[in-house]
């Protein structure tokens, strides 16, 4: 089989052939009626897609691993809406296959690269901090290298939303500017607290999270969470910038209080105008980014309707968008007009009722 991957996850369709080699992200060993079968997650830069290898294949595979990569062959099909391979061969590569692979062809990274990201984020903060305290405190936690580097390659969740390398930083770039947006709308806010809170918001990610072809938790991410993280990293930082303690306990609560509930993982709920902001600014860049990523992945056919959502529990559906030139729902002539500009057509004025006709 050809080593060299031709084929990703979001050009396969219902019916396709599938012939290529993924990354395997999950693999679960299930019983069924005529014996064990894999069931796997398999994983590109472009995605990823359920696939089952059945008996007797599967019995020749008797431990599979995520991280591994799988060349594969066999056919898409649809379940309830679902799409994903019924696998008739499989070989998992060597390590000797895998150093022929362009290994960025597995790992699914934002369009935007994170140069262009951290330098739009550094302008922000240069155009908003005018109390130098806080602009002494973030850009000298943004030029840490260690946050740099991570802050640049961390995703920004495991599953759900900007999970690829960039996503973190992605995440935080717009959560920062639709603030700022906010700000604007309601001048009262006050702004610099709510950029710092923004910037640093889930910086913890970029340490509770691995990256890469397997995408899970790590052991500080687990025992200590994003936002206790997040909060040790630029401590440091936070207790020389000159900050008055008011404005410093400010920023934490920001921090503390951005998930918005407690169930939902925020140690404390959000108190202030900022804190609210923060956390709605928070959830809509999430779940724009999940809908943007659901429409993307899935052809919904003449229904516009995707398969049940666990993370937002219900079906989501895609209207029809309003067209943005009329001449696209009604041609380039959307009403008969005569020469003159204010006498019907003949074509037109044939319809109309005479006195004759009363």
């Amino acid at each position: 089989m050809d080593l060299k991957k031709i084929q990703f996850i979001r050009d396969i369709s219902n019916n396709d052939e599938v012939l290529s080699i993924f990354a395997i992200t999950q693999a679960t060993l299930a019983q069924a009626r005529n014996g064990p079968y894999w069931r796997l997650e398999l994983s590109d830069m472009t995605g990823s897609i359920g696939a089952k290898a059945w008996s007797p294949l599967a019995q020749q595979f008797p431990e599979i691993a995520a991280g591994q990569m799988l060349a594969v062959k066999g056919r898409a099909s649809t379940y309830r809406d679902i799409l994903d391979v019924n696998i008739e061969h499989m070989r998992i590569l060597s390590p000797d296959d895998i150093a022929e692979l362009d290994m960025g062809d597995f790992v699914a990274a934002s369009e935007q690269h994170p140069d262009d990201m951290y330098t739009d984020l550094l302008a922000l903060c240069a155009s908003v901090f005018t109390y130098t305290p806080w602009l002494t405190f973030v850009e000298s936690a943004l030029a840490d290298e260690e946050i740099s580097i991570r802050f640049k390659s961390a995703i920004g969740a495991k599953n759900v939303h900007h999970a690829y390398l960039g996503g973190l930083l992605e995440h935080t770039l717009s959560v920062a500017q639709l603030c700022m947006k906010l700000c604007d709308q309601y001048p009262e806010l006050d702004r610099q607290v709510l950029l710092a809170g923004a910037i640093f918001h889930d910086i913890g990610k970029a340490w509770e999270l691995s990256a890469g072809l397997v995408k899970d938790y790590t052991d500080e991410g687990r025992l200590i969470g994003h936002i206790n993280i997040g909060l040790e990293k630029v401590e440091p930082y936070l207790a020389v910038s000159g900050l008055p303690v008011e404005l410093q306990m400010h920023f934490k609560h920001l921090i503390l209080g951005h998930h918005g509930q407690r169930e939902w993982g925020s140690p404390v709920l959000p108190a202030t105008a900022e804190a609210l902001v923060l956390h709605y600014a928070d959830n809509i860049d999430a779940k724009l980014a999940q809908l943007r990523g659901l429409f993307s992945d899935f052809e919904y056919g003449d229904t516009g309707w995707t398969p049940y959502q666990n993370t937002l529990g219900r079906f989501i559906f895609k209207p029809k968008m309003t067209p943005p030139d009329p001449r696209q729902f009604f041609g380039e002539n959307p009403l008969p007009t005569s020469p003159e500009g204010d006498v019907p057509p003949p074509e037109f004025s044939a319809g109309i009722p005479s006195d004759d006709d009363f």
